[in-house]
């Protein structure tokens, strides 16, 4: 009867912590979603989190489990997490957010949660339990989200200049402060909709782990889905603004226009790596389509220094947080 209590009382705490991280998640990339609409002054900070909290909640009814599946099923082989491997992974992942955050670096929490899978795991196990094609899907978008947000965004902007090329500088400045409305409300709902499901998926994983729900669930509980989008959408609200400075002014300056094309970009990258099931950074795809943006009005105008660090804070996250995971992994086995 202890062991059962003592398991019941660590799942609950677990969980917890799962939710402070996506709370944490949504607080620490706020600025992916607000970043350009605020630089571009379409809308004032406040209107600017609320604006993309409600499409972070609204994603909950647009897609389907299928990166909450790759994160709970497709990274670690079944029988092997446990409540220690799933207690170093959140600790990993919420040390570097926190890191990160706090020196206004836009780093993915996305890896960060899945460095912290992959330490604890392997400080239980090693490499042989880790599933390839889920570890090698998400590395892979590594470079595949902000290359494919940087293509996007300059042709949208290439596109768009072609097309409103005889229109008036103002005209065009008062219509696409307009449309950056959408095109911000499209790329808070990509964001919502893969980012929480990171979060969903862990909890799938712990439930599994501890037999609170099977592997062969279609999908997670609907109160773990309800709480993460929920939460990400309150974490949206107290934003971060270190981070929107960042990248909505440090990378490049950015006009309405601009916007449009660098979260429209953006946007259908999200919506296509989450409808294949890959946990896609929304940290990277934005930086990859603002710089996109910036590139075609002329290299000069984006500043590559900055760009620069960013990069290697996106080389470091994987290992930086599966190290602290793993460190967490064996403190725990201490604790509880």
């Amino acid at each position: 009867m202890d062991t059962v209590q003592t398991t019941l009382w660590v799942v609950v705490m677990l969980v917890v912590l799962a939710v402070l991280f996506d709370f944490m998640n949504g607080f620490h990339d706020a600025a992916n979603a607000i970043a350009t609409v605020v630089s571009t002054g379409v809308l004032k900070p406040g209107q600017a989190v609320l604006f993309a909290a409600f499409f972070n909640v609204v994603a909950i009814f647009c897609f389907h489990f299928t990166v909450a599946a790759t994160v709970g099923k497709g990274i670690v082989q079944p029988g092997v997490v446990d409540v220690h491997v799933v207690f170093g992974a959140l600790m990993g992942a919420i040390c570097w957010n926190f890191i990160t955050w706090y020196y206004g670096i836009p780093s993915s929490s996305s890896h960060a949660l899945i460095g912290g899978i992959v330490g604890a795991v392997m400080a239980k196990s090693g490499a042989g339990v880790l599933i390839p094609a889920g570890i090698w899907k998400t590395v892979a978008f590594i470079f595949i989200s902000p290359l494919l947000g940087f293509l996007l965004g300059s042709l949208m902007m290439v596109l768009v200049a072609w097309i409103f090329r005889r229109v008036r500088p103002l005209k065009v400045d008062k219509w696409f402060r307009r449309f950056q409305l959408i095109s911000a409300g499209a790329y808070s709902l990509g964001h919502g909709g893969n980012d929480a499901q990171k979060t969903i998926g862990i909890i799938w994983m712990l439930l599994i782990a501890t037999g609170n729900a099977s592997a062969t669930d279609a999908s997670p509980p609907t109160w773990a889905t309800v709480s993460c989008y929920l939460a990400i959408g309150a974490g949206t609200m107290f934003g971060g603004w270190r981070i929107v400075r960042t990248m909505g002014q440090k990378i490049t300056k950015l006009k309405p226009v601009g916007g449009f094309c660098a979260e429209t970009g953006g946007a259908i990258t999200l919506f296509m790596a989450t409808a294949i099931g890959v946990p896609v950074s929304t940290t990277h795809t934005i930086t990859g389509a603002i710089v996109g943006v910036g590139s075609v009005q002329r290299a000069s105008a984006v500043r590559w220094g900055v760009a620069g660090n960013i990069i290697w804070a996106w080389i470091f996250t994987i290992p930086a947080s599966a190290f602290v995971a793993a460190i967490a992994y064996w403190i725990s086995l201490q604790i509880f």
